[in-house]
Parts: structure tokens; sequence; C-alpha cells
């Protein structure tokens, strides 16, 4: 008995492996296992190897794993593709139908199920993928039964009998494999979990939950990967709050659009990936300008242009903290947990409206559609704090009849907000540099005075700003600091203790708010490291150079991977220990 495997389904696009790993997980989650799941996938609606990589466990766990114990094929190139990861006594089980052969040399045993004629002989082929489940349960040492409550969660309102005939499928590939192996080992059978009722969801999941605990009502997007689940998941939810969701004619739009709704006094925002944040840029400056809240999400991919779509990446950095033009005050946030992702979309609302201006929430590919088990989420965390917005019926009479200040100028920078509409609260918009009272203004006193008065907004929120780096140290002294951003906390935190097991004495800053950069907290992490090493998914180590320009970075040593695919804790192991 084990605590802990790795599982793995692949074949072409469009023929089910995403729903083979779904229900796959989805009953190991029932049970109380904890799971990490990753999706390899084509930028095309159909066709293109995809692979689904579960990782179940009886502990936490935070990131993908090294190797695999388990690959279900349903063609040959998912062999061919994916052996090489496979433990030397691992098991393939794979469709009959395709004869499928191991590499030379390989030492994987080798089950040849007929996948897809089990399936025809029950009804339909498209049942394939229940067989092949239903085969990896005898693996496991479950029972059929155990998917039943997932089947009938997808299939009961086909009716009760396609629910049957599904559950026919997982047994006859159970029994299948039964036969065909005998008796097998013992040793790929998990410990039993805790049977605790955890969530299972992605990041991007966990953004749009957070959007509506926020109060956001209003979003406007353009789909985009790895963003549309977003907006797949408000279009179901917002309009039971008395919400919606437009689908615009692109990312220009879009913002925009979250824009006018945010100064009309609803919470909004838009999400998209790099190629959309760069369409956005000038929005977000008149944002910036106009000091109207918007919260933008960006998830990174693969760029540039259309560059990798599907594959992970974070070379968004410089975009989202340099490409507006002008000086404006931004605030930019990467959560680096499915959970954090929660709580930091709330947070996200509550400063765009203190300090009425962009936000962005910084995703990555592995973060926003890595599949991850999260505790229960507490919602008395949950606050809405809509800073120096009036509310009231009306305002008091301005006695000399002139506008409201809306932009007044303040010590700490932010300018009493009004609805529009509100009797006495008159004041002008505009993208063009403008007086207290919004009234285009070309004067050079006034342009300093509001300059200075927007970005000084920000210069204390890396000090009130809770967890500006989620920190992993334990020594005072160490060899090394891993500094990350993102989806590398869990495999930063999987590599320590093989590093200090080789007596690596490491620490670990993941860094949260990106911009404005909370550089003393930084400083005195690196003051207690001989060497700093910044990882990240990107090929011209933008974190790392945002560190070298709010900090100093004579110490630092960059480790950098832009091939499309995730760190692994043996890889950062590896590269880590070579570095001492």
């Amino acid at each position: 008995m084990r605590n802990q495997l790795s599982w793995k389904v692949g074949g072409q696009q469009g023929e089910g492996i995403e729903s083979t790993g779904e229900i796959f997980a989805s009953a190991l989650n029932r049970l109380g296992y904890y799971l990490y799941g990753y999706r390899h996938f084509s930028s095309r609606i159909k066709g293109g190897h995809t692979n689904n990589k579960i990782r179940v466990s009886t502990k936490p766990l935070n990131s993908i794993s090294d190797d695999l114990d388990i690959l279900v094929a349903f063609d040959q190139e998912t062999i061919d593709v994916n052996i090489h990861e496979l433990r030397e006594e691992g098991i393939v089980i794979a469709d009959a139908k395709f004869k499928p052969e191991l590499p030379e040399g390989s030492e994987a045993r080798l089950y040849a199920v007929p996948f897809t004629e089990i399936a025809t002989e029950l009804g339909t082929s498209l049942m394939k993928n229940m067989v092949a489940v239903g085969a990896s349960s005898a693996i496991l040492g479950l029972s059929p039964d155990t998917y039943k409550d997932v089947v009938e969660d997808l299939f009961l309102r086909k009716g009760a009998a396609v629910v049957e005939k599904n559950m026919e499928a997982i047994r006859a590939g159970a029994d299948y494999f039964k036969a065909e192996a005998g008796e097998i080992s013992t040793n790929l059978q998990l410990e039993e979990a805790d049977g605790k009722k955890r969530m299972f969801m992605i990041g991007n999941d966990a953004i749009g939950m957070g959007a509506v605990a926020a109060g956001a009502r209003f979003m406007p997007a353009y789909p985009i990967t790895p963003a549309s689940e977003i907006m797949e998941y408000l279009i179901k939810k917002l309009p039971e709050f008395g919400g919606t969701v437009i689908q615009t004619e692109d990312e220009i739009a879009a913002c925009t659009m979250a824009i006018g709704a945010n100064y009309a006094g609803v919470r909004s925002f838009t999400a998209s990936a790099g190629p959309g944040l760069s369409l956005m840029a000038e929005a977000i400056g008149l944002s910036g300008m106009t000091e109207t809240p918007l919260v933008v999400v960006d998830t990174q991919r693969g760029g540039p242009s259309t560059g990798l779509p599907t594959k992970q990446e974070q070379s968004d950095l410089m975009a989202m903290l340099y490409s507006t033009h002008g000086d404006i005050p931004k605030i930019v946030m990467a959560p680096s947990t499915v959970e954090e992702a929660f709580y930091d979309t709330v947070e996200a609302f509550n400063l765009a409206e203190e300090f009425q201006c962009p936000v962005i929430l910084v995703t990555d590919l592995a973060l926003s559609l890595g599949k991850q088990t999260v505790e229960p989420l507490d919602y008395s965390r949950v606050e809405i704090r809509r800073g120096k917005l009036d509310v009231k019926e009306e305002l008091p009479e301005r006695v000399d009849g002139a506008y409201f200040k809306r932009y007044e100028v303040t010590e700490d920078g932010v300018s009493n907000r009004v609805i529009p509409g509100m009797k006495n609260g008159i004041h002008h918009v505009t993208g063009v540099e403008h007086d207290e009272t919004g009234k285009p203004s070309e004067s050079p006193e006034n342009r300093k005075a509001q300059m200075d008065k927007r970005l000084r907004k920000l210069n204390n929120l890396p000090k009130t700003f809770k967890d500006p780096i989620y920190v992993n140290a334990t020594h005072e002294e160490a060899d090394l600091l891993v500094v990350g951003v993102n989806s590398t906390r869990g495999t930063i935190e999987e590599a320590m203790p093989r590093l200090e097991a080789d007596g690596v004495k490491v620490n670990l800053a993941q860094i949260r708010l990106l911009h404005p950069f909370p550089k003393d907290e930084l400083q005195a992490l690196m003051n207690k490291a001989k060497k700093v090493v910044v990882v990240e998914n990107n090929a011209t180590a933008q974190l790392a150079n945002i560190i070298k320009m709010n900090v100093g970075g004579e110490k630092i040593e960059n480790v950098l991977k832009y091939d499309g695919n995730p760190f692994l804790p043996a890889e950062l192991h590896q590269v880590c220990k070579e570095l001492v």
C-alpha cells in the first residue's frame, strides 16, 4: 500500500481524455484523497495529442509529479510520448484496438484492454473512457461503485438507463483487467483516505467564485485560453445574483465596458491572457488617469503573438508593470495557489476601489487550469471595502455652485468618489489631464499637483498589503533563497526537503505583490542567503530583472524554463543542488 501515486490518460483531443481524468479524479476526491491535476492539450478544437496527469495522495500536495505509475493510452502516440515518465514497474493499460507496443528497453507492464470493443458491445464506442476508468479502478483495488455518484452527477439528466450503461462499462473494464492480469501486485493500491469533503477545482473557478463573493456583478470579456473558464463559470453564476456576463467583440471593448460599469458604481472586471492584455493597455491607462477602479485578470500563456496558447509560461510580467504609456498608479497581484486565487480576487476589488486605480491579478496557465484539492473556503474572511465612495442620495450643496472636486488633491492621493447622477456631485471626466473638478487643464502647476497626487496613492501599499511575499524560511543563514511567482510555489516547496536532505539550507520567497514591489521585505530575506535563485517560466528572466531594478542582483542566479511545460520538483532539486 502506498500514500501517493500518479496516473495519466492520453489520446487524441476530442475523444474524451479530459472527461476520463475528471471522472477518475472526482471519485477519488470524494473519498478524501488530495489531488493535483495538469492537462497538456493542443491549441485546436479536435485532434493532436492531449493528456491529463492526476497525482493522488493521502497528504496535501501542490505540484505535478516527476514520474508516472499508471498510463492509460488510447493510441500509440500516448505511449511513445509519455513512456519516459513511467517508473520501472509502472503499468500501461492501452486500447487493444491499435495493437499497442512498448518501446524497446521499457520495463513497464503492458495490458491491452479492448476499451473500444467492450464499449461498442454495450451500445456505443463513446463509453470507452468508462471502460478505461474501470480498468484503472481494478489496479487501485477500488470498487467500480466508487464512481457511481460521479456518473450520476454527469448523466442522470439523460436518464437512469444512461447512468446504468456507463456503470456497466466501468464494471466491464474492471472485470476484464482482473481476468487479464490475474492477481496483480498491491504496490499500486492506495492507503485509505480520511474521507473528508474538500473542493477540487481549477484556479479560474476560484477567481470566478472570488468575483461573486467580492460583489462583482458585471463581466465583459472576450474568450481566450487560458482565461475562458472564468467567463464560463460566471455566465452560469452571475445571473443568480442579479449580474450578467457579456461577450464583447474584442478585449478593448471588454476593458472599456468594465471601466464604464465601475464608474457607474457596479463592481466589474474582465479577464484575458497576454494578447488581450496588450490590447487593453490604453484602456488601463484611462482607468489610471480617470481614477476609475478596474480589475483585470491576466492568465499568462506562451507568447509572443498567438505563441503557445495552451502551454505554461510566465512572460507577461514586464507587460503588466510597464506596458501602459505614461505614469499611473497600478497594482499587480500574483496568487500562488488556487486557494489564494479566491481570496486575492476579493482583495483585488477592494484595492481597486480603495486606491481608485487599475489592479491586475496575474496567474499562469498551470495555476489557471491546474486542478487542485482546496480546503473549504472561509467566507468569514471576505470583506467588502469600497474606500472613499460616497453613496449618499445627495451631497451637500456647494455654495459657489462649482463642480464637485472629484480629483481633489489630498494627502493620501485618494479623492472622494461619487455615483453619476448624485445631486451636487456633477464633475467632468476625461482622459486628458484635468483639474480638481475634472475640467481639462494644461497648467504646469496643476499637472504636477495631479501627477504627484495619483502617484503617492500606493506609497505605503507594500507595508499594508497582507503577505506581499509568501515566506517559507527556517534558516537565519541559508545557502539558497529560492524566489518564484504564481504556480512555481508548490514545485519549489516539494524540492526543498530534498535539498535539505542533501545538506543544503534553503528558504523560499514567493512574490505575491509584483507592483508596487515589496523591496524592503525581499531585501531582508536576501540578506540571509548566500545565493538567490530566481525560478521562472520565461526566457528573459523577467522576475529576476524586476528584483534587480528594485533590490539589486549581486547574488542572483537564474533558473529558466520556457518550453511550454511547468517545472518538475526533480528538475529544481537538481539545478539548485548544482548552484550551491
